[in-house]
């Protein structure tokens, strides 16, 4: 096939010049590679090679030096700045914004732009149009609208930004002195001062010829007009009529400005191609819902490759690297030999995951008087990973479950280090100072316990090398202020940046690179991915510290210029393409609709290309099958633990309220909790949701009433309460103490949101003292006791008495009554229509808490048969408490329940039959059909609801 660097290569070689006299030059290596293997199969006898330089080579070549290191530069710019600034910022603060300053430096030298005039202090719009003789009038109303939307912002932002501002050119000017007495340099500055000083090149010895170039620097414009007016250098342009000649193609931008040139004009070849006109029966473009569905749709185009077709003739380009080992491991077994072209960023894989939730825990660190301690959401992270449980699984484990059943909010890092030497490594103090060598002995620790594991040997190689380059950085220039915030940051974007290069036989197999990879080469089939709007081109701006019109007026590059560097990239692929393959999707992508990229709807409206092809991924989209689990011999055996056979409430597993309740609302939910033992996850809870805040109010209360040890009861009259009212803070902190297993109140760190609860359950528990006092003496028997009781039930082996049990919140006798109360902090209902409608599972407004009290009612009745005095269930609704109407007890018909017995024969049948009903073998366990039921349910994707 023909391809612009073959045909360049040809052309070369039957020019009649030997190739040992030319220089090449083209924009990057890998066009280098490709056009000495062009010329190499050209060749028919043995000859010398033409030197195959980049435009970067020949700029430090001519400068004789090289770009130092970025970071080197900031802290050597940060020293200037001190000395500019009356107070200036730390270093840390100073280093996100110094890499803006650094990059806009950089742009002024690439551009040749005037950092005084660009930096002047503009704030007066008439005392700069003294002297505007140099600009141009474009320039003149653009940098006038930038002032005119200046002057619009508030005068502390204003202040602000020319405070700043007035700094930046004298920042610059001290910056290069300072560079020079250092030796060092950026690229910008070397290549302003070799276009500054073009007088003094000399001729090369070599016939000099510039390739496939699309976007000059005005420095490397200034360098080529030079070499092409003074030294004979010849220019071969890669373009198509079909983006030059349309000026509203961005893809003919740099040309169309070039081709007018009085110097770069007269380069341009006289006939200019028109290939792409042509290719709309060539250019195939598909829809596809899901990203990663892409790699799927590459697999099958390539399993159309023929036999017999040279692999490397067809590409894969990924806009999104993401997409590389998806694609990878899709590829047809046909595919034996292939070429990655480009960097897999460290930040897709798990030791990156690893090493980032290891900087993480740093972050959540506090030194106490017993030790340092970890907050526990890093440390389960952490915990996750193979690397540690590969470590001590059991150990894992074991610390996993103590945090969630202790609730522990922070772990020591004592206990953390128990686990072995990779945890000694990692749990432990770090300063600042400390962590390049903490973060060091982590990495060599970690390589020799994956000395099987070549790809993530190779990734920590690749962290390793770059944390040994910033440290000796640091060494050297690190002031000694810096916080450990900082350094974190500073390690995660650094690591952030780094990708594992891909080594193989870049002129062999198929190939798969990055968009900007695939500069000067062509392909006979081209596969692109990700062509979406934001993708291919990129979204986003140029971050920069000059506003856009300034960078415009100053011709200094803005997104515009950028959008065209990618529509040139794209559109040039298609210039020898015989085949091309187009995929978007159209899923959302943060918060985004997928939208095909403008060079589809371009090619659409001027070339006439088919429409997109929607490949279809099969997804059922009926409703997920019914759920039936039909009660087999081995359900029916694990039912048999809630036989009653144990007397003790702690050994002997029974049917709570709450079990009852989920099967009445249903079965298949109560099957996944209480047959099959599929628990919902626990997590340490650090947010006070209901749950916690009524646990810890439950706690507070039984504090308060409990009998003495040893006591049948406790008698709570008016003295009393008010002895207790002075400890109800009291009784709240150990509460809280107890729920946090913290030691004591004063080494718990009380949040604020912690400290509002406190506040309200303090508050809460002060209105149920004064309604205790408001209604007279009474008799605590017991608080938060479990109870046990068995009730009869027909099964399918006879029958049996099955474990019913609970814990009461309060058993207390006032009048010869025995009350039984049930704290709540909602809103439940106390008004009860028939003793049935507790067990009808239809019933939408089934009182869940009155059959919950009634349930305790049965159960303290079969522990106290002796007890004859009337059972009075009851609910406290804390939230209701201060209501002048307020009620605790249930009602039925108008009336208080005054005695559970009067209703024991018809509750207990209904209980009997529903629970018979969860041993009947014809009863299976199925799913609700109300699905407002399922909105909560933990077991919701089990079901596809």
């Amino acid at each position: 096939m023909n391809s612009f660097l073959k045909n360049t290569a040809e052309e070369l070689l039957n020019s009649g010049q030997s190739l040992k006299d030319m220089i090449v030059v083209l924009p990057n290596r890998r066009a280098g590679l490709f056009f000495t293997q062009h010329l190499g199969s050209l060749i028919e006898s043995p000859t010398w090679m033409p030197e195959v330089k980049t435009i970067e080579e020949i700029f430090y070549g001519l400068a004789g030096e090289r770009p130092s290191d970025e970071l080197s530069l900031i802290f050597e710019l940060y020293q200037v700045y001190k000395t500019l600034q009356p107070n200036p910022e730390d270093f840390d603060r100073f280093y996100f914004w110094g890499e803006l300053i650094l990059k806009d430096f950089n742009d002024l030298d690439q551009f040749l732009a005037d950092a005084k005039w660009v930096y002047s202090n503009l704030a007066d719009i008439k005392e700069f149009e003294t002297d505007l003789s140099f600009l141009s009038e474009e320039q003149i109303a653009l940098i006038s609208r930038f002032w005119k939307s200046f002057k619009k912002q508030s005068e502390v932002e204003r202040e602000k930004f020319l405070k700043f501002w007035q700094i930046l050119d004298r920042l610059y000017v001290q910056f290069q002195v300072n560079l020079t007495t250092t030796g060092m340099s950026y690229s910008g500055r070397i290549y302003r001062a070799v276009a500054e000083n073009l007088n003094q090149i000399q001729k090369p010895k070599k016939q000099v010829y510039f390739l496939g170039f699309n976007a000059f620097t005005l420095a490397e414009e200034k360098l080529i007009k030079h070499y092409v007016t003074e030294f004979g250098a010849k220019i071969y342009w890669d373009l198509d009529g079909y983006y030059l000649d349309d000026k509203r193609q961005e893809a003919g931008l740099f040309f169309r400005d070039y081709r007018k040139d009085s110097v770069l004009g007269a380069t341009f070849p006289e006939a200019i191609p028109t290939r792409i006109k042509a290719k709309a029966s060539q250019i195939k473009t598909y829809s596809i819902p899901l990203k990663i569905n892409q790699a799927n749709l590459v697999s099958k185009i390539a399993e159309s490759i023929p036999g017999d077709e040279r692999l490397e003739e067809t590409v894969i380009i990924l806009p999104d690297e993401q997409l590389l080992f998806p694609v990878l491991h899709s590829l047809p077994e046909s595919i034996q030999k292939l070429n990655v072209t480009m960097g897999y960023p460290i930040r897709n894989a798990p030791i990156f995951s690893f090493l980032d939730a290891v900087l993480d825990l740093q972050r959540y660190m506090k030194i106490k008087e017993d030790g340092v301690f970890f907050y526990h959401k890093p440390i389960t992270d952490l915990l996750s990973f193979s690397y540690l449980k590969e470590g001590d699984a059991k150990f894992v484990e074991g610390m996993l479950n103590d945090i969630k059943a202790k609730n522990l909010v922070e772990v020591s890092a004592a206990n953390l280090a128990k686990g072995g030497d990779l945890f000694q490594l990692i749990f432990k103090e770090v300063k600042s100072t400390e962590l390049f060598a903490y973060l060091g002995d982590l990495m060599q620790f970690l390589a020799q316990s994956l000395k099987d594991d070549a790809i993530q040997r190779s990734y920590l190689f690749q962290a390793f090398k770059q944390l040994t380059r910033i440290q000796d950085v640091f060494e050297k220039n690190a002031p000694g202020n810096v916080r450990s915030d900082f350094y974190l940051k500073l390690f995660r974007q650094l690591f952030r940046e780094i990708k594992l290069p891909f080594e193989g036989e870049p002129l062999e197999g198929l190939q798969i690179m990055g968009v900007l990879e695939s500069r000067n080469l062509d392909f006979k089939r081209v596969i692109i991915c990700d062509v979406n709007e934001g993708s291919f081109p990129p979204g986003g701006g140029i971050n920069s510290m000059i506003p856009f019109n300034l960078r415009r007026a100053f011709s200094l590059p803005v997104q515009e210029q950028n959008d065209a560097i990618y529509a040139y990239t794209f559109y040039r692929l298609l210039h020898q393409a015989e085949e091309v393959h187009l995929i978007y999707t159209t899923a959302s992508d943060q918060g985004k609709a997928g939208e095909m990229s403008r060079f589809i709807q371009q090619m659409q409206v001027e070339l006439g290309i088919a429409a997109p092809s929607a490949v279809l991924i099969p997804v059922d989209l009926t409703p997920g099958k019914p759920i039936t689990i039909q009660k087999t011999p081995d359900i029916l055996d694990s039912l048999k633990r809630y036989i009653l056979s144990n007397p003790d409430p702690e050994k002997q597993m029974a049917f709570s309220a709450s079990a009852l309740n989920t099967y009445l609302d249903c079965r298949l939910r109560f099957y996944f909790r209480y047959v099959a033992g599929l628990k919902e996850k626990e997590e340490v809870v650090t947010e006070i949701d209901p749950s916690t805040f009524g646990s810890m109010l439950h706690k507070a209360i039984e504090l308060l009433y409990k009998p003495r040890e040893g006591e049948p009861f406790r008698l709570i009259d008016t003295h009393t309460i008010e002895r207790l009212k002075v400890a109800i803070p009291t009784a709240v902190d150990n509460a809280i103490v107890d729920f946090y297993q913290a030691e004591s109140i004063e080494k718990l760190t009380l949040s604020g949101q912690l400290q509002i609860a406190r506040a309200i359950m303090i508050k809460y528990i002060k209105a149920i003292l004064k309604y205790d006092q408001a209604n007279g003496g009474f008799k605590v028997l017991n608080l938060e006791r479990k109870y046990l009781a068995g009730i009869p039930v027909e099964t399918s082996d006879g029958k049996q008495n099955i474990a019913i049990g609970g814990f009461i919140d309060r058993v207390d006798e006032k009048d010869g009554v025995i009350r039984l109360i049930d704290y709540k902090t909602g809103k439940d209902n106390k008004k009860v229509t028939t003793i049935e409608a507790f067990f009808d599972r239809d019933d939408k407004k089934r009182n869940k808490a009155a059959m919950q009290t009634m349930l305790y009612a049965k159960l303290f009745q079969a522990e106290n048969p002796t007890i004859r005095k009337p059972l009075k269930p009851g609910i406290f609704n804390i939230k209701e408490i201060y209501d002048p109407n307020f009620n605790p007890f249930l009602i039925l018909d108008k009336e208080e329940i005054q005695d559970y017995r009067e209703f024991a024969e018809t509750f207990e049948s209904e209980l009997s039959g529903l629970i018979g009903e969860i041993y009947d073998l014809e009863k299976p366990f199925d799913q609700t059909t109300d699905l407002k039921k399922c909105e909560y349910c933990p077991y919701k994707e089990i079901c596809g609801r």
